[in-house]
């Protein structure tokens, strides 16, 4: 479980395909002394298990099932990645809820300037937007964001200076793939009301 807090923008030094299979090794200068062989990070908000450190390197195996649900197949080196450890006990919420699970991909629209941050908008697939609402949680390439604007499957986020220089969506641009989770909150709502009105989900 995290929060989509990022607590270090990490860069990838190398991507090697292993038969179906990608080995991903990130620079992760901060946290790599933080974790140990079997620990899970959250890669863009994709939780994977680190299976390799040297020194400050960290790598992980992405298999085919990650790989058709994310983009992590087009990272190349030097791409900017945002990393968070597993939430503890002692550690404050200061987002909310974030499993780790790539729910789909979400297409930048537009980003506008708009104050001393940017406004993005950017489009989620159709089967997502009624987990979704005004004001409610969202983590996008494992950033906990509150959703501005909602209608339909458009969405809109407002970045403060902090997030666009602390996670990689300040390198963004239109038409960019975002990870996409939704607040697992609202899935299990929907479970339970279907279940309290006798309704098979």
């Amino acid at each position: 479980m995290f929060t989509g807090l990022i607590q270090e923008v990490g860069l990838v030094r190398k991507t090697n395909k292993q038969g179906h299979d990608l080995r991903l090794t990130l620079q992760a200068s901060l946290l790599s002394s933080r974790v140990k062989l079997g620990d899970s990070v959250a890669v863009n908000g994709c939780c994977l298990t680190v299976v390799d450190i040297q020194t400050s390197l960290l790598a992980f195996q992405a298999v085919p099932e990650t790989l058709n649900r994310t983009v992590l197949g087009l990272l190349q080196e030097g791409s900017k990645v945002n990393l968070e450890l597993p939430l503890t006990l002692s550690d404050p919420l200061g987002g909310h809820f974030v499993q780790g699970h790539v729910d789909g991909l979400a297409e930048i629209t537009a980003i506008d300037p708009e104050g001393q941050g940017v406004r993005m908008a950017v489009k989620v697939p159709q089967n997502l937007s009624r987990y979704m609402v005004e004001k409610g949680s969202i983590a996008l390439n494992g950033i906990s964001l509150t959703i501005a604007a909602l209608q339909g499957n458009q969405l809109e986020v407002a970045l403060i200076p902090h997030t666009l220089q602390n996670t990689d969506l300040g390198s963004k641009k239109v038409g960019d793939l975002l990870h996409v989770e939704v607040d697992i909150l609202a899935k299990y709502v929907e479970k339970l009301s279907a279940n309290y009105q006798g309704v098979k989900s």
